[in-house]
């Protein structure tokens, strides 16, 4: 179980670039062979997609262009490279929005995160992920499979059974939700039962700190990884505790919310993943969560990009004066003057009144131009704030809600 699950993880930045400037090309040339991509990619050459610069020339897919895309071809909207009748799965998650899935191989890649929480031959995995339409179950199955480890299939919820099955089996690892887990053990408690549970494999919710305090101070070693349905693994912790190591399946960017421009390493943005699966090859694919990139690589010796982990929502879209204002009309307004290195949108009460304040970096005074562009662009009049550059804060908030209605 020790070491690394295999030498990508410890290559250095000269051979990353090489496997990217071939792995690139490779995946945007498959990605065409899906009808809603070879729209999308029409006239992108894959041989000049050879890195991150000319990766972030290409437009990004937001998880609404997905959904409606749906609607007009289901299940999958154009863009899988397989029929529907040729995966082994079909999933569907809220929304509803449906994923496709198969056996061969770990397909969504979570054995590389399992390896790194230690799991495998003579682990018995209690997975209470969801396996009833959603494909979390059996993407944690699948990688629980790649490092050789016998599996329970849990699912949710019965916890007096869960507990009970624990104890039988003798279940060694823990998957699922971060809260789950304290719901089994003080079932446990309860009923006088001692688990056997060493580790925790845990995504899909908060990992708080006292959370992780508590099941340490049982022996119970808790790491998590940032995977979706649509891109399987993501980013994953390991020994080292320091950050979230992208996955070597997986092209992650930075982007300035509202747009597919990246960031300077260190600003929070949205994370823009491009997944090398040739059945469902998603190039560019926002995810909506808020990260940064970390400086440096990790100490347990993995050489990949770092990224903090969950920060919040990108999707920021608020409603001022009965006006929906959204990141991307706060892009554009930014893109008109050259001269804005950023700008913030904050709603708040005067009164009984919604107001707006739009701040913004530039070295210039607030001028009647900026205020022009604000009622362009946010469709909006707002009062404007000029701030010197580098001093709002790098929280990857582009619209900042200080309502209180109390």
């Amino acid at each position: 179980m020790g070491g690394y699950y295999d030498e990508l993880e410890t290559r250095d930045a000269g051979a990353r670039a090489e496997w990217l400037a071939e792995a690139l090309p490779a995946a945007i040339g498959r990605a065409k062979t899906a009808p809603a991509l070879a729209r999308m990619l029409r006239d992108v050459d894959p041989a000049a997609i050879r890195d991150r610069a000319s990766l972030a020339a290409l437009p990004v897919i937001r998880k609404a262009e997905l959904t409606e895309a749906q609607k007009k071809n289901p299940p999958f909207g154009g863009f899988a490279t397989r029929l529907a009748s040729e995966f082994d799965h079909i999933f569907q998650s809220p929304g509803p929005i449906y994923e496709p899935g198969r056996r061969d191989g770990d397909w969504w890649r979570l054995g590389r995160f399992l390896h790194a929480c230690g799991v495998g031959r003579g682990d018995i995995v209690q997975n209470c992920f969801a396996y009833h339409l959603t494909p979390a179950g059996m993407m944690f199955e699948s990688g629980a499979r790649a490092v050789d480890a016998a599996v329970l299939p849990a699912g949710t919820g019965q916890t007096e059974l869960q507990v009970r099955a624990a104890v039988d089996i003798g279940s060694t690892v823990y998957a699922g939700t971060p809260d789950f887990l304290k719901v089994i053990l003080e079932r446990a408690d309860d009923q006088g039962e001692k688990l056997a549970f060493r580790c925790a494999a845990v995504a899909g919710g908060a990992l708080f700190p006292s959370l992780r305090e508590q099941y340490e101070a049982r022996g119970i070693t808790t790491r998590q990884c940032y995977a979706t349905a649509d891109l399987g693994n993501i980013a994953y912790e390991s020994e080292a505790m320091d950050g979230m190591i992208v996955d070597e399946g997986a092209i992650v960017e930075i982007v300035r919310p509202g747009t597919g421009d990246p960031v300077e390493d260190g600003e929070v943005g949205e994370v823009v993943v491009t997944t090398l699966n040739p059945d469902y090859p998603l190039v560019r694919f926002a995810t909506g969560d808020l990260s940064a990139v970390l400086p440096g690589t990790s100490p347990c010796g993995r050489t990949n990009m770092r990224i903090k982990g969950w920060m919040g929502r990108a999707d920021q879209t608020t409603k001022i004066k009965g006006m929906f204002v959204r990141p991307e009309q706060v892009a554009s307004f930014v893109a008109r003057h050259p001269e804005i290195t950023r700008a913030r949108v904050i709603a708040e009460r005067e009164g009984d009144m919604d107001a707006m304040i739009v701040q913004v970096e530039s070295p210039r005074e607030a001028n009647g131009e900026y205020a022009s562009s604000v009622g362009e662009t946010l469709k909006l009049r707002g009062r404007i704030e000029v701030v010197p550059p580098g001093s709002l804060p790098n929280d990857g908030l582009v619209i900042e809600d200080r309502r209180k209605y109390d």
